[in-house]
């Protein structure tokens, strides 16, 4: 196998530094399974592990990116062979486990998952991990009893890669869709993506939050935490559901019990890191069928390999849109 290009992630003096290297095959770690990487994605998690802005990477050294799809190249697990369309996310990639800003990558069996029918390797990291985790989210409400006819669904960060794709997937399955966002130049955009309203975060008073408020919302996808999840639970509707995915604007939540045991609110958390088998491969052929946004190209771009650095200023200042696919190597695969 023939050297390869890969973007490493090092820690010198206590600094995280990234740069591109040429890395051989005897340098990937340990995995049953060897992968031409096509495609990759950027994440915020990228952003802040490749420039140290968050204490992400778990181990030094370290090839960035969270999400890869590609060919099979090797395989002793007899699920996979050469030439197999695969996909792998979340787990350790990327963090304490090189990752797929490689032309090739190495990862255990049980972190990859067959390419379903109905998504190219390039629309699989158009969704990557935000995809998987808007999809995931949804799942676990609607299996908590969430339907279209319970009433509005908000959506926090909507600007963002996971927000943007659960609200263009909500909206596919007829939900009435309420994009919050900070962001009041985009609200053409969301509207767009099929929210039926756009609420501008700057209109709530975040600094009075009662412990129960008008009931408005029958779900919830929240992508924020901190005051915005308390104001989501002090306003859910009986029997309301809020799923928790991220904490871009804190890691805390202050709040009462009062919305849990006066209106039957469930906070579901949302841990599309880590979890297994069949529930992953699952969430993947929804996405490539019933929860496949309809809008995944218009809110997504691609750039090349090289450009990959260029990007992360971005994410962490706030003015990232919707998806970036990284051409590792795909060119049409």
């Amino acid at each position: 196998m023939s050297p390869f290009k890969a973007y490493l992630i090092e820690e010198t003096e206590g600094k995280t530094q990234s740069r591109f290297v040429t890395m051989e095959a005897a340098q990937l770690d340990a995995g049953e399974v060897t992968i031409r990487v096509a495609y990759s994605s950027v994440n915020y998690k990228d952003a802040l592990a490749a420039t140290g802005a968050g204490k992400i990477i778990r181990r030094f050294p370290c090839v960035g990116g969270i999400d890869l799809a590609g060919t099979v190249l090797e395989s002793v697990d007899p699920r996979f062979s050469p030439g197999d369309a695969v996909i792998a996310t979340s787990f350790d990639i990327g963090v304490a486990h090189h990752g797929g800003y490689a032309e090739i990558a190495r990862v255990p069996a049980a972190w990859v998952v067959p390419l379903p029918d109905g998504l190219s390797l390039h629309e699989a990291m158009a969704l990557g991990t935000a995809g998987f985790t808007a999809a995931l989210g949804i799942v676990r409400m609607e299996e908590n009893g969430l339907t279209p006819a319970k009433g509005p669904v908000i959506v926090s960060g909507s600007t963002g890669g996971v927000g943007s794709l659960a609200v263009d997937m909500l909206a596919r399955r007829g939900y009435h869709v309420v994009a919050l966002t900070g962001k009041a130049s985009e609200e053409a955009w969301l509207k767009e993506l099929g929210a039926a309203e756009v609420m501008l975060r700057g209109t709530l008073d975040l600094a009075k939050i009662r412990p129960l408020d008008k009931a408005l919302w029958a779900g919830a996808v929240d992508n924020l935490g901190g005051e915005v999840l308390a104001w989501m639970a002090s306003t859910m509707k009986q029997g309301g559901t809020i799923a928790s995915i991220g904490l871009a604007a804190s890691h805390a939540l202050n709040t009462t019990v009062m919305p849990f045991i006066l209106r039957g609110v469930s906070l579901l958390g949302v841990d599309s890191g880590y979890i297994g088998e069949p529930y992953r491969s699952g969430i993947w052929r929804r996405l490539a069928t019933d929860l496949k946004p309809p809008h995944l190209a218009a809110m997504s771009r691609t750039v090349p390999f090289a450009s990959l650095p260029d990007l992360f200023p971005e994410y962490l200042a706030g003015r990232a849109r919707g998806r970036v696919v990284v051409d590792v190597g795909g060119a049409g695969a």
